[in-house]
């Protein structure tokens, strides 16, 4: 994109593949180069191009900006060293003293730096059911500053009215981030919402390739902006020039490979939810969900994140993911091959035990992520493991 100003101008998948692009004046590349480098040559005391420090900036770094606050329709971004950094990031934001409001079923990872790290450095924390605003409303205190919304939540798929909420937020001078890593900018746009932030861990659908781990932070304001970029800088949490671009590689295809998600994804939830062996599917997509008309209006797609229980609970679990050929059993998400993972023994196994089972997490739970293979084969695999668990059962009895 010769101008980068216009890029708002353009539709999503234009700004995937156009912003951030071209900034080699040299050879007039079409991708951006990799510059690394930890420093930059002042032409002369106080004048240089643009950039002194890669901790500070750094151009790779800077064209992932670029389009990750074009994406999102932010004011500015700061692409950070993983998921976690940007979260640690933005929250450097409060002071000591600050409360604040998150759902009861995050990302057990947000758990825990809220509960084990961020309490113990002066910021309290309420969990609570945000799939009612008028529960968020009730745990609102004096000195609430912020409120922390995950959706749809990791790992049951749950929803927050992002509008409701920002609008409670501002009619008490408090402020909203929104984890937008299960859609992408792809299906979920927050700041158009209402939002003050939106976080990713660019380790998923932005990369797509599971060949790096960073995060990002996108601000609504200019003001919002400049004061995260300076954590940033401060804390040092900054994302390298080759991981910026790889993310910048992977989000050129990201609208195609999001609608291969979304359609994987469908294809198994509908499958699993007429098998005798689930017990529930958690997917936003199906007509059964109990937020399905929210996730109509608020989401431009369904995404391509799933998870069900399994009758029989821990033992099946595993019996189930042992019997799997094509997916791999591993965490994380969002990357072109299939994964599941078993999310109370896994990827929530930080939250404590009574915080997994008020937010719903059990050892039936199973978590999906459907990657772009053939969606024949993914429900052809899913299909018979589920008969190796059945089979399982019959021996046993």
């Amino acid at each position: 994109m010769k101008n980068p100003a216009k890029a708002n101008q353009y539709r999503t998948e234009t700004i995937c593949v156009q912003t951030g692009t071209r900034k080699d004046t040299t050879f007039n590349a079409v991708a951006v180069p990799i510059y690394a480098t930890s420093t930059f040559a002042f032409e002369s005391p106080g004048k240089n191009k643009g950039f002194d420090y890669s901790r500070t900036a750094n151009p790779t770094r800077s064209a992932l900006e670029e389009c990750l606050a074009a994406l999102e329709g932010g004011a500015g971004a700061s692409a950070t060293a993983t998921g976690m950094a940007a979260e640690t990031t933005v929250m450097a934001l409060f002071p000591a003293g600050s409360h604040i409001i998150a759902g009861r079923d995050i990302y057990g990872g947000t758990y825990r730096l809220f509960a084990s790290v961020l309490s113990n450095r002066g910021l309290t924390f309420s969990f609570v059911d945000m799939s009612d605003p008028r529960t968020v409303q009730q745990a609102i205190r004096p000195n609430t500053r912020a409120i922390w919304i995950e959706t749809p939540s990791n790992p049951l798929l749950g929803l927050v009215d992002i509008a409701a909420i920002c609008d409670i937020a501002r009619k008490h001078g408090q402020l909203t981030i929104v984890d937008n890593t299960f859609l992408s900018p792809i299906f979920q746009k927050p700041l158009s919402l209402g939002a003050d932030f939106v976080v990713h861990s660019t380790t998923k659908y932005l990369n797509g390739h599971s060949d790096m781990v960073g995060g990002a932070v996108i601000s609504r304001t200019p003001q919002h902006a400049t004061a995260v970029a300076a954590l940033v800088n401060a804390l040092g949490t900054c994302s390298s020039p080759f991981d910026s671009w790889l993310v910048l590689r992977g989000i050129r295809t990201l609208p195609v490979r999001m609608v291969a998600h979304e359609r994987n994804a469908r294809a198994l939830a509908e499958f699993l939810a007429g098998h005798k062996l689930v017990e529930h599917v958690y997917y936003p997509g199906l007509r059964a969900h109990p937020q399905h008309r929210l996730a109509r209006k608020q989401m431009l797609g369904f995404g391509g994140m799933l998870s069900f229980d399994i009758r029989g609970g821990k033992p099946a679990a595993f019996r189930f993911i042992q019997a799997l050929e094509i997916f791999a059993f591993a965490e994380s998400l969002g990357g072109v091959e299939s994964l599941v993972e078993h999310p109370d023994t896994m990827s929530h196994a930080s939250m404590t035990k009574p915080a997994r089972r008020s937010a719903g997490i059990t050892g039936s739970n199973i978590r999906v992520s459907t990657g772009i293979e053939s969606a024949d084969d993914l429900v052809a695999d899913v299909a018979q493991a589920l008969r190796a668990v059945a089979s399982s059962k019959r021996r046993k009895r």
